[in-house]
């Protein structure tokens, strides 16, 4: 499975540029499931995240196009500390080991779960990495990206900064 994501993700990498071509919107539709271990061995599900804006990136500590997008992720969570985001990032088909490999090397402040089998890769039907789906609070997906961009800014930050706007203020 490595190396036909990774062929995959180096392909949308010759195709497409840095820059991932854009955002697919979807007709709020229900969010497959997910459940996974974080780094400390507590097994998370989306429904952790519940009530909040929710950037599900799938990545992998091989893929380039994964590691370069990582920091602009962090800079989102320190941009959006506060507010109703929950950034979580699923490594795609390898050890804790690989990953906190990556991690000595990265330092990053959101939750990291593992599917070491790539069983939640292949029930959200992640065909290329990094994908990434944006749910709203509720759970439902609303966007998806394949390939990677720049979350703190441009067309990414509008359409979270979008669907925060939707949630009822307190």
């Amino acid at each position: 499975m490595k190396r036909w994501l990774g062929v995959c993700a180096m392909g949308l990498l010759l195709a497409g540029g840095v820059q991932a071509a854009g955002f697919e919107a979807r007709a709020a539709t229900p969010a497959p499931e997910l459940k996974a271990q974080d780094l400390a061995g507590v097994t998370k599900t989306l429904a952790d995240y519940r009530g909040k804006v929710v950037l599900l990136n799938f990545w992998a500590s091989w893929c380039p196009p994964c590691l370069r997008e990582m920091p602009s992720m962090e800079r989102l969570r320190t941009k959006m500390a506060g507010r109703p985001l929950a950034i979580v990032a699923v490594d795609s088909a390898e050890t804790r080991d690989e990953v906190n490999g990556f991690l000595s090397r990265m330092t990053l402040g959101f939750p990291i779960l593992l599917d070491p089998d790539g069983a939640n890769t292949k029930r959200w039907k992640v065909f290329a990495l990094p994908t990434t789906f944006l749910l709203d609070a509720e759970g439902r997906v609303r966007h998806v990206l394949t390939g990677p961009t720049e979350w703190d800014e441009g067309e990414a930050l509008g359409i979270i900064e979008s669907l925060l706007a939707e949630l009822p203020h307190p």
